[in-house]
């Protein structure tokens, strides 16, 4: 059973000039921790301000927990969990009084639903007297969940949780996702981070305000198909441009401290392996040269989908 469901959802702004969401269609399934991915400005804020009831879209239906997200706004605002990207609570305030003002806002108390927020509030409470504007990113981000979940959401949206916060932080909210999760809560969360999606349920990738594909993170890995080499040398600059100019290369761009290479033909792939190492050594690489297949990651298969969408990925 879905708890949220996208028909063809459409979004402009600058009076139809600028296309923010191009007919987003999916559905979360109910108690699925999903994930949004996608880099600064694919449309994810948008969606959420729309699933949210704060923005409403220019076409299409949207739908949580059986309602209709224009029609019913006013119902859906007392059943869902909002924590936008920005943190946007009293930093006047001190962290109790946030938590408390949030509670007293859904006509509940800290009390009532302790037991939800337990894990969570049980780190920052001994900062409970601190203004939330001097709390550190991860304890901030860890308020803002906190009153996000004090009424008992049924469905819980948090608009990139992770941005600016250090590793440790970000693997304990995840932890803290997972045992919401746990609780029946349906999650949808956003993040520009390609490693988050490995921990997600089901995963939808958007560029463009546009959804190319969803599926599990293992079942989009799946769809990759093609040999990926990873391939490296001290001259990593010329040797992007050699791979580039290679005549049987299909794609190339750069992965960390390796270039990542897939090959028009792979049907002969110890052929074409030893056809691309002499054609390297023809060009002066030697012994520092680094040539080897690799298993590809969300974010081999996102360039990928760019690729076949017509927009060139980064160097």
């Amino acid at each position: 059973m879905a708890d949220v469901i996208l028909e063809n959802i459409t979004k402009t702004y600058n009076k139809g000039k600028v296309l923010a969401l191009d007919a987003v269609s999916f559905a979360v399934d109910k108690g699925a921790l999903f994930g949004l991915i996608g880099p600064d400005g694919a449309g994810k804020t948008s969606l959420f301000r729309i699933l949210t009831t704060l923005l409403v879209p220019d076409g299409g239906t949207a739908i949580v927990n059986g309602e209709d997200v224009v029609k019913d706004y006013q119902s859906i605002r007392r059943k869902v969990g909002y924590m936008p990207g920005r943190f946007s609570l009293y930093q006047d305030l001190t962290v109790a009084e946030n938590l408390n003002f949030f509670a007293t806002l859904f006509g509940t108390t800290i009390q009532e639903n302790y037991d939800l927020i337990k894990d969570i509030y049980v780190q920052i409470e001994p900062f409970k007297d601190r203004r939330a504007g001097k709390l550190s990113g991860g304890m901030k981000q860890k308020l803002a969940l906190c009153c996000a979940l004090i009424h008992k959401p049924t469905v819980l949206f948090l608009d990139e949780p992770t941005t600016g916060v250090d590793p440790v932080s970000r693997q304990e909210f995840w932890h803290m996702l997972n045992r919401l999760r746990d609780q029946g809560i349906t999650i949808l969360v956003s993040t520009p981070y390609m490693d988050e999606a490995t921990l997600c349920d089901k995963i939808a990738l958007i560029q463009g305000g546009r959804i190319m594909s969803v599926d599990t993170p293992e079942g989009i890995i799946k769809q990759f198909g093609e040999l990926l080499l990873a391939v490296k040398s001290n001259q990593m600059i010329q040797l992007l441009q050699d791979l580039r100019e290679y005549p049987d290369t299909a794609s190339c761009y750069t992965f960390g401290e390796y270039h990542h290479l897939t090959l028009k033909d792979n049907t002969s792939y110890q052929n074409q392996l030893s056809e691309l190492k002499d054609y390297l050594t023809g060009k002066g690489y030697k012994g520092d040269l680094v040539v080897e297949p690799v298993a590809p990651t969300i974010e081999d298969c996102f360039i990928k989908l760019m690729s076949q969408a017509g927009r060139q990925p980064a160097v």
